[in-house]
């Protein structure tokens, strides 16, 4: 009798220890199912420790703390450790449990791999969000940069490397569709213009990584709205001038100064030809009706042939008197303003390019003085 005590007993244990060690990789498969493969670096106890923890804490995990809250500022500084990192989150208001969030940093092995660094995080993120927010060094937010001088496809042509999810075909498209979009002030109809070349302000813009094509371009013309100031357009005005024709002069004087300080003199200029009635005769008109050049792989086709500046094209300024269709590009902040307040004395009507290769300008009131200005 003894002995089959000793065999159950036996056959007792071999099932108890058996049921444990399915309990165990149960609980490790569930937690490599629900949070991800623990670190491999891990031992077995604290593995095991780590998974029992996270799993009995799932919904903690995967619930964020207010689905309602904006993304706000966090900044991890350099030398932080995990715990330090997960106090403060939860000291800000972005997570409920700083063990919690620490126990899984440490079970996927990033509590290391935490980058230092200025970051938007949110309380409608859950803790694994968050945890690999400050792991991953690309925050949620992106500068995207519109240069001084760029038209609607070197804009463009910048998406696919930008770190927003939207396609160059889409963005274009939306931008020959500007009737889709609230009017800047100064403008009574979108049908005066084909597109949203010029009202695309150059400057960095901070934005979502998953903003929209709509909401990017909404973002750059408020932009403009904001910062072309009433003082601006008035200016405009006392040039003789609308907000389009404003804009579309800016473009040209953007193209054409490579120097800033020059753009109020280049402006001038063009703003004394026009009153006059010459032709502005501007290159960059030409470069624009020409589009891209694919054997020099430029939208500014430079230097012009005879046949080129010949090119038939209301934008071709040889050709056709006073201001093209409309803007060439999108001018800088800096051009739009020597538009509003040109450089008038001297009056010069006439500017080559410096012979000595700086980018600068020589001026002329005269064509004689003009001609005299020519590099020998």
């Amino acid at each position: 009798m003894s002995r089959l005590l000793v065999i159950v007993f036996f056959l007792l244990l071999c099932i108890g220890a058996l049921g444990a060690v399915w309990a165990v990789l149960n609980l490790e498969r569930q937690a490599e199912r629900e949070f991800g493969p623990a670190d491999p670096s891990l031992p077995f106890f604290k593995r095991l420790c780590y998974s029992a923890r996270l799993v009995w804490n799932w919904s903690r995990m995967t619930q964020p703390l207010d689905s309602s809250w904006q993304p706000r500022s966090f900044k991890v500084q350099q030398g932080e450790t995990a715990s330090i990192i997960a106090q403060r989150l939860a000291q800000e208001g972005f997570i409920t449990d700083a063990r919690l969030f620490e126990t899984y940093l440490l079970y996927a092995g990033l509590d290391t791999r935490l980058q230092a660094g200025d970051y938007k995080l949110s309380a409608s993120s859950n803790m694994i969000e968050i945890a690999h927010a400050l792991y991953n060094p690309m925050s949620l937010e992106v500068p995207f940069v519109i240069l001084p001088g760029w038209r609607l496809e070197e804009i463009s042509a910048s998406l696919p490397t930008s770190g927003l999810s939207i396609s160059e075909d889409e963005f274009l498209r939306l931008c020959k569709t500007p009737n889709l979009f609230n009017l800047p002030s100064g403008l009574t109809d979108w049908s005066e213009l084909v597109s949203l070349e010029g009202f695309l302000l150059p400057d960095v813009y901070q934005v979502r990584r998953d903003i929209t094509a709509e909401a990017l371009l909404e973002l750059f013309l408020s932009n403009f709205d904001a910062k072309v100031t009433p003082e601006m357009r008035l200016a405009f005005e006392q040039q003789g001038l609308t907000l389009k024709q404003a804009v579309t002069l800016a473009s040209i004087v953007q193209r054409e100064a490579v120097v800033s300080e020059e753009q109020p003199v280049i402006a001038a200029v063009f703003i004394n030809r026009l009153n006059a009635g010459m032709p502005l005769q501007s290159d960059p008109t030409v470069q624009y009706a020409l589009g891209y050049n694919h054997d020099k792989k430029t939208w500014w086709t430079n230097p012009l042939s005879a046949n080129q500046l010949q090119v038939q094209s209301p934008y071709n300024t040889y050709l056709y008197p006073g201001l093209p269709p409309g803007p060439i590009c999108n001018p800088s902040l800096s051009a739009l303003q020597a538009v509003a307040n040109p450089q008038n004395e001297p009056r010069y009507y006439y500017f080559r390019a410096s012979c000595d290769g700086s980018g600068r300008h020589s001026f002329a009131v005269t064509y004689e003085e003009h001609l005299a200005n020519a590099c020998q």
